[in-house]
This record gives structure tokens, sequence and C-alpha cells, in this order.
């Protein structure tokens, strides 16, 4: 089996890409030559992502199966074309060399492991999440070797190897105690302040709207709270970008605030390197970050989960006491009744801080 001919299946989301590139990173795989293409969704962050990585893609139609009658119709009508993308990738792409296919997860996978059974290619599965997916419960079945990124609630099944959060070297680097010019030039690249402490807020590639109204909600009500820190701020492709700055500005607090943290020096490891906290979701990527570069993190899972698997992601850095998971109301003036005192707690107590970091 040729090493170098891989290709990734997963899309959707940055938490599906990223890690796919991750291994890639690696393993030595992104390079001008060698065999590496990912198959994802047609979703413009997937395009982004991996067009700035300069990395091979192809775009298939697949659909997400949500439960509503629209959506299932779409995600069924999408199914044959989406096989015979994959096919068509597949074919291709062991022109050069036996290949074998890493499904990551997610509705992208799925037609894509069909087409790789039709070709009689090698699957491998990464499951990133504690709580798996159905598409990954049913990949399972079908794949050589599993691995798993984190300890499966209840138990890691049978002949599953479990190898820890998967992040890409950049990460790693990051929290390996870089010195302070090395945090002072991460929050430079931002446009901040290289001596001050630094709040990291993010929702995902595709941001939280509830986390944004909360911070907004902490800003107008409690600015003074604020004194000391600055702020890096994604706040998701979807989100206004002027709105969320002038509630910065009014309050006098110092913020780069744009949809998606993207390229260097100002890109993603730069982001968690000069913080010295985070708030945000728990999906398995956000999670293994703030793990790698020893962040102390308050994480809100994304509330409209029916398994609440970002909670079951965040559950080890809590019972390390490297993290406080809180529940998400939607509502920002409950979010702020429920947690605002905590969230000011962590700004203004210092030692409360250095014990989550420990």
């Amino acid at each position: 089996m040729s090493v170098r001919q891989l290709i990734f299946a997963g899309g959707g989301t940055g938490g599906h890409i990223y890690p796919a590139l991750a291994i890639a990173d690696h393993a030595g795989l992104i390079e001008p030559g060698v065999g590496l293409r990912v198959l994802c969704s047609g979703r413009a962050v997937d395009a982004e992502i991996l067009g700035r990585e300069q990395v091979p893609f192809t775009p298939i139609p697949a659909m997400p199966p949500v439960a509503r009658p629209l959506p299932a119709l779409r995600f069924a009508a999408s199914w044959v074309p989406s096989v015979r993308a994959c096919r068509r990738a597949i074919r291709a792409h062991r022109r050069s060399g036996a290949v074998t296919l890493i499904a990551m997860g997610g509705f992208v996978c799925a037609p894509a492991v069909a087409a790789a059974r039709s070709l009689g290619v090698p699957i491998a599965l990464v499951n990133l999440d504690a709580v798996p997916g159905k598409a990954n419960r049913v990949v399972a079945k079908h794949a050589g070797c599993v691995f798993t990124a984190c300890s499966v609630q209840g138990g890691v099944p049978q002949g599953w190897v479990e190898v820890g959060p998967i992040v890409r070297r950049a990460f790693t680097q990051a929290g390996a105690d870089p010195g302070p010019r090395a945090i002072a030039d991460a929050r430079a690249a931002f446009g901040l302040d290289p001596g001050a402490r630094t709040l990291l807020i993010t929702g995902g590639s595709q941001g939280a709207t509830s986390i944004n109204e909360l911070v907004g909600g902490l800003l107008s009500a409690h600015a003074g709270s604020f004194r000391g820190w600055q702020v890096i701020h994604q706040i998701g492709r979807h989100h206004e970008p002027d709105a969320v700055r002038a509630g910065y500005e009014r309050a006098g607090v110092r913020a780069w605030v744009g949809r998606f943290i993207a390229e260097a020096p100002a890109d993603m490891p730069s982001a968690w390197l000069a913080s010295d906290l985070s708030i945000g979701r728990c999906g398995a990527g956000t999670v293994a970050e703030a793990w790698a570069t020893r962040t102390p993190s308050v994480f809100l899972p994304y509330p409209h989960h029916d398994d609440d698997h970002q909670r079951a992601n965040a559950r080890p850095l809590a019972r390390a006491g490297a993290a406080v998971v809180l529940d998400d109301h939607v509502d920002p003036g409950e979010n702020l009744s429920a947690h605002g005192s905590l969230l000011l707690g962590l700004l203004t107590d210092s030692g409360r801080l250095s014990a989550l970091r420990e």
C-alpha cells in the first residue's frame, strides 16, 4: 500500500477538514507532487480552507441527512451523484498507485466509503468525537482500521485504536513553552498589544450567535471587568464584523474582529498562542487545540445536537480542571444571568486563571 496515495473524505465544517490536514502534515504529505486529495462538500468553507492550504480537493453534492422531510429528500437525491463523483475521483487518483480512503466522519464520508467499497479500495476511519456519529458507526463496520482521537463515551469499541487529539504541528509547537517573545509576536500579528492579556472567542468556522451575543452583553454591562484585556474574536462567516467591532470600541476594549481567522501570521495557531483564556464551542478540533496549546477554556457546547457530543468532547479537560463547561441557553439574557459572574471572575481573578492553566 502506497502511503503517498491518500484520499481524505470529510467536509462541511473546518472540524472535519483540519484534522485531515493535520494527518497529512504529520505524514509529510502536503507538498507538490504528492498523491493527496480531499473529497469535501460543496460548501464555501471547504473550498476556502483547502484552497488556502493549496491541497487538491473535489467537492461532491452530498447533503447532510437532517430528519426534516425536505433535507432528508435532498440527502437521498444527492446520494447517487455523490457516489459517482467519488468513484471518478478515486479512479483518477489510483492511476498513480494504490489508494487508501481515509474517512474523517460526517455526511461527506458516507458516499465516499460506498464508492471505495465498490472499487475495492482499503478504508480507514478517523473518529473525532467522544460520541461517534451515525455515519461513523456505519463506516466503522466496513473500515479495515479505525482510529479515534478521543476516548469514546461508554468505552472505546473493540478493535478501535485510540491515538489522542489530532492537531497540526503548529499547535503543538505553540503549546511547547514558546516563551514571551513568541507570545508577544503572536499578539502583534493581530495588531494587538504584545504585553496585554488576551481573550480568544470563537464559535468555530461557522461562528456562534449565542456566544457572540453573550460577550456583547458582558461588554455592555461590565466593560470595566475587561480592563487589562484585549480580544481576538472570530465571529463566523455569517455575522457582521463592523457591528461587533463597534461594541468593543464603545467599551474601550482593544480587539481584532473578523469572520474567519485564516492567513499567517494572524492564523489560528497564533491566535491560541496569543491567548490567556478562550471562550467557545467544543467541537473536537477546538478541544484538541485548547489541549495542545494549554489554553484555559470556557466551553459552551452546541445546544441543538441530540447526542450532546460536544459536551462529551470537553469532559476530559473539565475533569482535569483545565476547562469549564457551561450550558448554552441560547437566549443572551439567560446566558448572561447564568454565566456572567463566572466569566467576569475569570477575567478579574488571575489566580483562578493560573489554576486552570496548570
